[in-house]
């Protein structure tokens, strides 16, 4: 007996079971995104227009990722009907292009966790700074956005062209002719950063033309004198000091930013392209310490503010995922501790959405006093596990059925199983899955084994209660042994 069979009879178009995760669940997004929320949402979201933080921790399946992409609509959603106090929501879930980078310039050599253990706050905040201001600047070098960059005020369009020198980190154009483009959009010109090079390009056009006077002359003597060739290298003097300046400050810059792809000659030629009055003062990430990136935030935020932004959010996922850090728990610790600092989770007009492996709490619960001081995470809406209760376990299971229904009325998750599988006992064995993905996997798994156990001449299109009970108690004896990291699931 085919699957396809089975539902087509109880109506439903494709296998509402088959995808496991959020990020390719086109069910999910169809129709749970917005309808099926977790118990705990209203802590973790928090209001839109005034950002917050929270941290949540759950295990493998128990929704995450689901979570995040239900934050990302509903913050879209928001800023559709408040726009001039939209939210800017920034995706820190790609830790690859970071810890990569991070690796190659700390020790390419050296053991992978000697080398994470010198991570720190202030390559997270290079790396948010990354994202962020490569979005922002991608949205305002849009067509469409013309409009919106003349808000920017003269100091406000030369903060936003040095973070973009730093931190944008567009792969979609050169960074010479992004930066060109943005400087054209936001009315921020810097021609008195030219004055070096014009002043050059004179002295020379005017050395040539009087060699060429004398030559028409005959008198080339003069050239043999030194003042000449002093008088033109003075001319020259002043480019040369800002190109040195620029090469030492871009090298101190890229050193600095462990997480960076920027290379020092296209730094050092933005830098030289503005005036030294518009860098006079400017924090710059030069050293190794978070100070001046909280000021170079809150620069950034102030941009944000001038664009009808009221508030930003990071929400931070697949902390297990990257290759350097491959499910590790130690691994996980070094990169994401240093985040945990209430300073920098508290930013004013920030909200953090850290949603972390249940590994991670089990460090937490055995912490000293001096980490708890700095994290105080009584202060960041925690929520120490996203557990899941039977009863919403089976409405998610009936709103798949039914977003997946094609009849009218639309299919129940109750129809498919004879009526001595009633739902208290239906409760009962979803209760024992715990989390979102285990119930697809159980109900895949449940189909499969009873369409494999009928004929085609003989289908059966409700399932019993004994081929309930035999599958999951399969199912939660291999849940077990891979819970206890004996066997793969």
């Amino acid at each position: 007996m085919k699957i396809q069979e089975f539902l087509e009879h109880h109506g439903i178009a494709g296998n509402p079971f088959a995808e496991e995760d959020a990020q390719n669940d086109t069910v999910f997004k169809r129709t749970c995104l917005e309808t099926t929320f977790h118990p705990s949402w209203d802590k973790i979201y928090g209001d839109p227009s005034d950002p917050s933080t929270s941290i949540v921790f759950g295990e493998k399946g128990a929704g995450k990722t689901a979570l995040k992409l239900q934050m990302v609509r509903q913050f879209d959603r928001h800023n559709t009907a408040a726009p001039d106090r939209r939210t800017f929501v920034v995706l820190y879930d790609d830790f690859n292009p970071f810890l990569d980078r991070f690796v190659s310039r700390v020790g390419p050599s050296r053991p992978v966790e000697k080398v994470l253990g010198q991570w720190k706050l202030w390559d997270h905040m290079d790396a948010i700074l990354s994202l962020a201001v490569t979005q922002f600047v991608t949205e305002i070098t849009d067509s469409a956005s013309r409009r919106s960059a003349a808000k920017l005020t003269p100091p406000q369009a030369r903060d936003l062209a040095l973070l973009a020198a730093c931190y944008d980190q567009s792969t979609g154009e050169t960074f010479p002719a992004r930066w060109r483009k943005l400087r054209s959009r936001t009315g921020y010109a810097a021609w008195l950063g030219l004055w070096p090079l014009v002043l050059g390009l004179v002295a020379t056009a005017a050395f040539a033309a009087a060699v060429a006077f004398g030559v028409s002359r005959g008198n080339t003597g003069w050239l043999a004198a030194w003042w000449p060739w002093l008088l033109l290298a003075a001319a020259w003097g002043p480019w040369g000091v800002r190109r040195a300046k620029a090469l030492w400050t871009a090298a101190r810059i890229v050193r600095s930013m462990r997480t960076g792809n920027r290379t020092v000659g296209q730094l050092a030629k933005a830098l030289a392209r503005m005036p030294e009055v518009d860098l006079a003062g400017q924090p710059l990430p030069l050293l190794a310490r978070s100070d001046d990136r909280y000021e170079l935030l809150a620069k950034f935020q102030g941009i944000l503010a001038a664009q009808g932004y009221s508030g930003m959010v990071v929400i931070v996922d697949r902390l297990d995922e990257p290759h350097l850090i491959n499910g590790s728990a130690e691994r996980m610790k070094q990169v994401i501790w240093p985040m945990l600092d209430n300073k920098f989770l508290k930013s004013p007009g920030m909200g953090f959405k850290l949603l972390l492996p249940v590994e991670l709490y089990r460090f937490i619960e055995r912490e000293d006093e001096q980490f708890n001081q700095r994290a105080r995470l009584d202060k960041q809406n925690l929520v120490p596990s996203l557990e899941w209760s039977g009863e919403t376990l089976y409405d998610i299971a009936s709103t798949r059925v039914k977003a997946a229904s094609v009849g009218s009325p639309p299919a129940t998750l109750a129809q498919l199983f004879e009526p001595e599988v009633d739902q208290r006992r239906l409760l009962d064995g979803l209760r024992s899955l715990r989390v979102p993905r285990q119930l697809f996997k159980f109900l895949y798994r449940l189909l499969v084994a009873h369409c494999h156990a009928h004929t085609d001449e003989q289908p059966v299109y409700r399932i019993p209660l004994e081929r309930f009970e035999t599958v999951l108690a399969v199912f939660r004896r291999d849940q077990d042994a891979f819970d206890r990291g004996l066997a793969p699931r």
